[in-house]
């Protein structure tokens, strides 16, 4: 199979717009979250979140198109945009626009959007029902049917839309691919955008995941679930993987984009690589809808270590899912040492999630160009809020910035439903 690089990282996080930035960020164990701002979050259990600060649609999208599109695109588009500059790739020529896809992962797609449009149609329907001037009201072409619906509400809120608008935008004529295998979408999207590379259908593609969840729906929801953290007057220190007092996680927005390159194709352009991609594994628990089953992930983790041909003993560094939900962590824990034994006390294992929250479908994204920088400027970002470990104390969590010569490395991204998803770094 052909081999794959990345060669252009774009993101928009909690911690920054721009990759740069929430790198800087990590580095300095700082941390994204803070108090809702989007919506009036009272009443609610979880009141949190990862919201990206002062980011501005208007540098990356015309304004009919901000208009017409959920945040989500906003995100994804914004660091696309991004990646390519940094590949030196924002001009696409004509005979490389045939040869490329787009490949974006969303767990919940346009659910802000789609939340808008419900509250609207609900205010409408009360408006029609109680105006004495219902009948001037159908008369004057304003039907109730269009006052409630926009026409662009099915279309800016696909999960399928984020890559489809990329591909216009840019006018990549290769597949145009949304993913959507709930927390682990990102990472999916890299490793389908991968395959696609290796079996020599395209040189080139756009990939990554992106998630715009901060509405009274989702939090609702996922509160609901009793899957958040309820730590309100403490924002900073609510995100605590491996931590005896984490209580949930705590929702993020952002996206992250990587270009991926056919070894060969960037080598001729001279292009800078950040690492290469050398495994992709995928699995399913087959287990429960929200309780992960450790056995899945450690399947993933072992198919992709076969993939890219490496021993366990090869592994330098491990990007954890690290959720810092209760059952989450335990399960991961139990996938690291199921598939690395003994070997697994002496390998350093981190976790942007304490810092970013968690970014749903573009966590694995995001955390996967983190896996990038690690491996090319030598440097682990830290786990911060980990006072008290309660799942193995033998594990090598590291919990202060630490330079490091990093040769391979794992990120993981597992999800709701069981869906495993785990990538293979490794430095060219």
């Amino acid at each position: 199979m052909k081999r794959v690089v990345i060669t252009g990282l774009g993101a928009v996080t909690p911690l920054g717009n721009d990759i740069e930035t929430t790198w800087e960020n990590l580095k300095k164990g700082r941390s994204g979250i803070g108090l809702i701002t989007k919506f009036d979050s009272s009443g609610l259990p979880s009141r949190i979140a990862g919201e990206l600060k002062g980011f501005s649609p208007e540098k990356y999208l015309l304004k009919k198109d901000i208009l017409r599109l959920d945040p989500f695109i906003h995100y994804a588009a914004a660091a696309a945009i991004m990646a390519l500059e940094d590949a030196n790739l924002l001009t696409l020529n004509s005979k490389l626009l045939t040869s490329s896809a787009v490949v974006i992962g969303s767990s919940r797609g346009g659910i802000s959007t789609i939340e808008k449009a419900i509250v609207r149609t609900q205010k409408t329907e009360y408006r029609i029902q109680n105006t004495e001037n219902r009948k001037q009201l159908i008369s004057s072409r304003l039907t109730p049917h269009a006052l409630r619906f926009s026409p662009y509400l099915m279309p800016a809120t696909a999960i399928s839309m984020a890559s489809s608008y990329i591909s216009m935008r840019f006018g990549t004529k290769g597949p145009s691919l949304g993913i959507s295998t709930a927390c682990a979408s990102g990472a999916n999207a890299i490793g389908e955008a991968l395959r696609l590379i290796q079996h020599g259908e395209i040189n080139l593609s756009i990939a990554g995941g992106a998630e715009a969840p901060i509405c009274r729906f989702a939090v609702g929801g996922y509160s609901a679930a009793g899957a958040l953290s309820k730590r309100n007057n403490n924002p900073e220190k609510a995100s605590r993987p491996f931590d005896k007092g984490r209580d949930g996680f705590v929702i993020a927005e952002g996206a992250g984009i990587l270009v991926l390159e056919e070894l060969n194709h960037a080598l001729k352009r001279d292009a800078k690589i950040y690492a290469e991609i050398a495994g992709y594994g995928t699995s399913s628990d087959a287990f429960h809808m929200t309780k992960p089953d450790g056995r899945g992930g450690a399947a993933a983790i072992k198919k992709a270590l076969t993939e890219a041909k490496i021993s366990i003993e090869d592994i330098d560094y491990i990007n954890a899912h690290a959720t810092s939900t209760a059952l989450g962590d335990k399960a991961e824990i139990q996938a690291v040492k199921k598939v690395f034994g003994a070997h697994a006390s002496g390998i350093p294992i981190t976790a942007c999630k304490s810092m970013l929250g968690h970014m749903l479908g573009g966590a694995g994204a995001v955390e996967a160009a983190i896996t990038a920088l690690s491996i090319s400027r030598g440097i682990m970002t830290p786990v911060i809020n980990l006072e008290n470990p309660d799942i193995d104390h033998n594990l090598n969590y590291v919990r202060k910035t630490q330079k490091k010569d990093i040769n391979t490395a794992v990120s993981n991204s597992f999800g709701f439903g069981g869906v495993n998803a785990v990538l293979v770094l490794r430095k060219y």
